[in-house]
C-alpha cells in the first residue's frame, strides 16, 4: 500500500492509530499543535477497559509496555461525606481488571513505539479544505501547508478536521472540572494523603464535589466538580492561584477542612475544564478521504470510556485501513458502520454514570456501586 495516512492530533487516539498502522507498513505521518511531547502534562490517571483500551494496545502489541507502568494499588477507592466520614471504603487487592495508569505513561509508550519523526511537532491545524479526489489541504499556524491521501481528525473536542463531515458544533454540558496538584504528599501534605488514601477518593454531594487521585509519584490530583453556568466561571481569575483557589474553596464552606485541603492547599494555578460534548448520536454521511477518532468524533461527558474509545477508534480504523489496501473507502466506511453504534451507546452510558456519581442523589449511587463491588471482591 502506497497511500499515506495523515493524523491531525497526537493524543491517546491518534497515536495507536499510527503505531497499528506503522506496524503494518502503512505511511503516517502525525501532526500535533504541541511544541513537543513533554510541553504540558497529558492529565490525570486512566483506567483502560479490557474490551477497548487494553484490546487497542494488544492491537498494537504493546501489552507488556502497558503492564510496566501500571500504578500498582492504584485501584483503591473511597467515599468520604462532606464531615469527613468514610461512608464506603474498597481496597485494591491486587485483582481488579482496570488497573490505572498515567495518560502521560501511555502517550510515551506508544511514541516511543513509532519511528523517530512520525510525529510532527509545533503544527497547530487552522482549517482542513477538500481538494479533489478524496484529498484535502491541512494548513498549519506556522503557514505550512499538507496535503492527504487519507486525512484522520484526532483533534479532539474542537477539531477542525470534524467541520469536513459534520456541521455539529460542541455545547456545554453544565459541568466543569477545576484541576489541581499536590506533590510530594506524604512529606508536604499528610494529612490530605491520609484522607485520600491510596486511589481513588470521593467526597460528592448533589451538583458539586472532590474526586482526588492518588497518583504515582507521591502526587494528588484532584478534580473540583461544580455544575454552574459557563459563565459562572468568569469572575473567577485562574490566573491568579491564590484567588482562584480562595473562590472555588468558598463553594464549600462548612465542608470538612481535610476535604477542602485538596483546593485549598493546591499547589500552582488550578486549571478550568469546562466540559463540552456532541449529540450522543453524532453521525455523518460517507465523504471521500477522510474520517475521525475520538471526541472529534463524539465528544461526550466523562463517564470513563473516553480515552478507551478513542484508542479502541484509532486501533480499528487501522485494522480496516490494512484490511482493505485498495479500497480505502470501503475501509473508512467499514469502520464508521462500526464505530457510529458504539460510540452512542458509550454516551448514553457516559451520562447515566454521570447521573449515578454526581446527580440529585448524590453520593447514594456511587455508594450503592462500591459497596456491591465490595461484596463482590468478599
Amino acid at each position: 500500500m502506497t497511500t499515506s495516512v495523515t493524523i491531525i492530533g497526537a493524543g491517546l487516539g491518534g497515536l495507536t492509530l499510527a503505531r497499528v498502522l506503522h506496524l503494518h507498513g502503512v505511511p503516517v505521518t502525525v501532526y500535533d499543535a504541541e511544541a513537543s511531547a513533554d510541553a504540558r502534562t497529558q492529565g490525570g490517571q486512566l483506567d483502560l477497559h479490557e474490551h477497548d483500551g487494553q484490546l487497542a494496545l494488544e492491537i498494537a502489541g504493546l501489552t507488556e509496555e502497558y503492564r510496566s507502568i501500571i500504578h500498582q494499588g492504584g485501584g483503591a477507592k473511597r467515599v468520604l461525606d462532606p464531615h469527613g466520614r468514610i461512608l464506603v471504603e474498597l481496597p485494591d487487592d491486587g485483582t481488579m481488571e482496570r488497573p490505572e495508569a498515567l495518560r502521560g505513561d501511555i502517550r510515551r509508550i506508544l511514541l516511543e513505539s513509532l519511528p523517530a519523526g512520525t510525529v510532527q511537532w509545533g503544527k497547530k491545524c487552522l482549517s482542513a479544505t477538500a481538494v479533489g479526489n478524496g484529498r484535502h489541504e491541512v494548513a498549519f499556524e506556522d503557514g505550512s501547508t499538507v496535503f492527504s491521501d487519507v486525512l484522520v481528525g484526532a483533534d479532539g473536542t474542537w477539531s477542525k478536521v470534524r467541520g469536513l463531515l459534520s456541521d455539529e458544533q460542541p455545547t456545554y454540558t453544565g459541568m466543569s472540572y477545576v484541576d489541581t496538584h499536590l506533590h510530594d504528599v506524604d512529606a508536604q501534605h499528610p494529612g490530605v494523603a491520609d484522607t485520600v488514601g491510596d486511589g481513588a477518593f470521593y467526597a460528592l454531594v448533589p451538583g458539586k464535589g472532590f474526586l482526588a487521585h492518588r497518583e504515582a509519584g507521591n502526587v494528588i490530583h484532584t478534580y473540583v466538580i461544580l455544575h454552574r453556568p459557563v459563565e459562572w466561571f468568569d469572575d473567577i481569575d485562574f490566573t491568579d492561584a491564590t484567588a482562584s483557589r480562595t473562590q472555588v474553596a468558598a463553594e464549600f464552606d462548612g465542608w470538612s477542612p481535610e476535604v477542602t485541603a485538596l483546593i485549598r492547599e493546591g499547589e500552582g494555578a488550578p486549571v478550568l475544564r469546562s466540559i463540552y460534548q456532541l449529540p450522543d448520536r453524532h453521525r455523518w454521511n460517507r465523504v471521500s478521504g477522510v474520517t475521525l477518532i475520538g471526541d472529534a468524533a463524539h465528544a461526550t461527558v466523562p463517564g470513563g470510556d473516553g480515552a478507551n474509545l478513542a484508542m479502541l477508534d484509532g486501533a480499528e480504523l487501522a485494522q480496516a485501513i490494512v484490511a482493505n489496501p485498495d479500497d480505502i473507502e470501503a475501509a473508512l466506511a467499514d469502520y464508521e458502520k462500526a464505530m457510529f453504534p458504539r460510540s452512542e451507546a458509550a454516551a448514553l452510558s457516559a451520562h447515566r454514570t454521570i447521573d449515578l456519581i454526581f446527580g440529585a442523589d448524590a453520593p447514594n449511587g456511587l455508594l450503592n456501586l462500591f459497596r456491591g463491588l465490595n461484596e463482590d471482591h468478599a
